[in-house]
């Protein structure tokens, strides 16, 4: 055996060699039964073997669902507080109901008690939601 490098127990280099051939589909085409991926398949498969691409794609789908729907509610909280009026029942962020008497720039005057006139001054960053009107059921 010329060129060859024996090992100990028998078994030479040249012989891991042809097996590793025998075994290895890539160096037999015609052993390989799986289609090669192309266009927008090949692209697929590349953008996910490496895990960078696929974080910044959860990063971009939590930032649409998490930070854009918010945006969207203080859109909403700004429309309800801009177009408070006497005479609407409101809730306060600490739960207080009441009807609003006077709105200001800042602040709204609530009244919270029909029996004794009880007033608040409520700051506008205080009001949680207009209380929407309950219609009473006949019966």
């Amino acid at each position: 055996m010329v060129g060859e490098y024996a090992h100990p127990t028998g078994v030479t280099l040249f012989s891991f060699a042809l097996l590793a051939d025998a075994i290895s589909p890539a160096s037999n085409p015609a052993a390989s039964t799986q289609p090669v991926p192309t266009g927008i398949d090949a692209l697929l498969v590349k953008l996910t073997q490496n895990p960078i691409p696929v974080l910044i794609a959860v990063m971009v789908i939590m930032y649409l669902f998490l930070f854009r729907s918010k945006g969207s509610k203080d859109k909403q909280r700004k429309e309800m507080l801009a177009q408070l009026k006497r005479g609407d029942e409101i809730q306060t962020i600490g739960g207080i109901i009441g009807t609003v008497l006077e709105v200001r720039e800042t602040d709204v005057l609530v009244k919270v008690d029909e029996t004794n006139n009880t007033k608040m001054r409520f700051s506008r960053n205080a009001i949680h939601r207009v209380v929407e009107p309950k219609v009473k059921e006949a019966k």
